[in-house]
This record gives structure tokens, C-alpha cells and sequence, in this order.
């Protein structure tokens, strides 16, 4: 197998952990209103590491999983992820992260894009907008900002994205 399909195996395998981690945590913290959203810290690493093609492809599938574990529409959270990993590209271009507390920062400045867009596009797409589904929002920021301060270590050991990128916008950097 290729290095990219091993990655991309590697890459899904703990998305499936780490959202059932997150589903007990968030369960046993009785949080209702929000969600450690530890699929964002994941897409965000990609967004710094992955080649375009690879982490398209792997943030679309981590989307898909997270669609299948939320209930919400089927689309909606593959979508978000797809546009919150080109969004990270474009940002990554203009900031430096080279440590767990600036990709905490940069995991947190994608969850409120990554919440903002699904609580748009979920409007769009026949739920009313109500500026109360946003009321947890600042919350799962800061909750997604703490997992991602963890996660740095364990993103890096596993190598998600290890491919090294040419200087450029959107292309390989």
C-alpha cells in the first residue's frame, strides 16, 4: 500500500476513537448545549500538513463520519469539513504554526468557521436559523482549543499529513 493510502487509513481510524472518546466525555460532562469538536483539530492538521488532494480527501471523509455520528444531514458536516480544510490552507498561508499552542489557536479560529458555516448551510438547507444554536458555540471553541492542545503530540507521532508541502496558496505547499 502506499504511504497516502496508510495515512488516510491511519487518519480515519482515529477520527472513529476520538469521536466515541468525544461522545463519552461530552456524556459524562453533561454538556447539551455544546461538543468537543475534535474532528475540526483534526481537519485543522491537515489543512497545516497534508498535501491538497490527500487532505481533501481525508477531510471529506472525516466530515462523513462525523455526519454518520451526529444524525445531522448526510452532506452537512462533509461540506463544513471540505471548506473549514480550504479555508485552513488559505490561512495556514498567512500564519506561522509551529507549536501545540499556536495550532490550539488555529483549531479554535476553524471550529467558530467550522460552526458558523454548518449553522449557515444547515439554515439554508430547510432548518430555521436561530441565534440561540449559536449560544454553545464559544464554549465548544474553547473545549475544541483544549483537545486540540492535547491532540498536537498524538497528530504528530501518528505523522497525519507528513507530506511536506512547496510554498503556495491552495497548491502544495
Amino acid at each position: 500500500m502506499s504511504s497516502t493510502v496508510v495515512r488516510l487509513a491511519v487518519t480515519l481510524l482515529l477520527t472513529l476513537f476520538l469521536l466515541a472518546l468525544e461522545s463519552v466525555v461530552v456524556k459524562y460532562l453533561g454538556l447539551s448545549v455544546a461538543r468537543i469538536d475534535v474532528t475540526v483539530a483534526i481537519v485543522a492538521f491537515l489543512a497545516l500538513r497534508a498535501g491538497l488532494l490527500e487532505g481533501a480527501l481525508a477531510a471529506y471523509a472525516v466530515g462523513y463520519l462525523l455526519d454518520l455520528m451526529t444524525g445531522q444531514p448526510t452532506g452537512l458536516y462533509t461540506l463544513v469539513a471540505l471548506v473549514t480544510f480550504l479555508l485552513g490552507r488559505f490561512t495556514a498561508s498567512l500564519v506561522d504554526v509551529r507549536s501545540a499552542i499556536s495550532f490550539a489557536g488555529f483549531a479554535m479560529a476553524g471550529d467558530v468557521a467550522h460552526g458558523l458555516l454548518a449553522w449557515a448551510i444547515g439554515g439554508v438547507t430547510g432548518k430555521q436559523l436561530h441565534l440561540a444554536a449559536l449560544a454553545g458555540l464559544p464554549l465548544e471553541v474553547m473545549l475544541t482549543g483544549l483537545a486540540a492542545l492535547l491532540l498536537y503530540p498524538l497528530l504528530r507521532r501518528f505523522g497525519l499529513g507528513a507530506e511536506r508541502r512547496e510554498p503556495g496558496l491552495l497548491g502544495n505547499r
